[in-house]
């Protein structure tokens, strides 16, 4: 079972994993799976309730279970959650069972497109400032898991989708 059987999105909050991944999905003639949605189904609550309830730890470990379980599917694009990275278990799963397609957006993008949005680690009085500590703790993780990086601050979600499909293709024709 070769890597490219599975596309894996990383990135932060706002770079457009789910957006994006329906998409290449469809393009690519693939199920589309989002880490998030599934721990969410699953538990009958939102993300936001599962930190209130068990704390950032507590999610992590349900994310980790379910990263583990969603990336042996064959045939997916999977969107993961911005901190997925944060575990090295989640990072070598990624790494072996997939091509791993970091998706780099700004800080001002995020603010922009995470505003209305719900999310636990932006209930905070400085959510710019909450945004830049994430950036510079996990962009490293990022870009050394990343076998594809595509910038999403510009360009619609077809012009992006077909960025990534053009590199996907580069990689299995290398």
């Amino acid at each position: 079972m070769s890597r490219e059987e599975r596309v894996f999105l990383i990135g932060p909050m706002g770079a457009g994993k789910s957006a994006l991944g329906r998409v290449l999905a469809q393009r690519l003639g693939r199920r589309f799976l989002d880490s998030d949605r599934v721990l969410e189904e699953r538990t009958g609550v939102d993300i936001a309730r599962i930190f209130d309830i068990e704390g950032e730890a507590g999610f992590r470990a349900r994310e980790e279970a379910v990263l583990q379980e969603l990336t042996r599917h064959v045939g997916i694009v999977l969107a993961t959650g911005g901190g997925a990275v944060l575990r090295e278990r989640n990072r070598a799963c990624l790494h072996e069972r997939g091509i791993v397609v970091y998706l780099r957006t700004r800080v001002d993008t995020q603010l922009i497109r995470t505003r209305h949005s719900n999310r636990p680690l932006l209930q905070t009085e400085d959510p710019r400032a909450r945004l830049q500590a994430l950036m510079l703790e996990r962009t490293p993780l990022y870009e050394t898991l990343a076998d594809i990086t595509v910038d999403t601050d510009h360009g619609t979600i077809a012009t992006i989708v077909d960025e990534i499909i053009q590199r996907l293709g580069e990689r299995v024709r290398a």
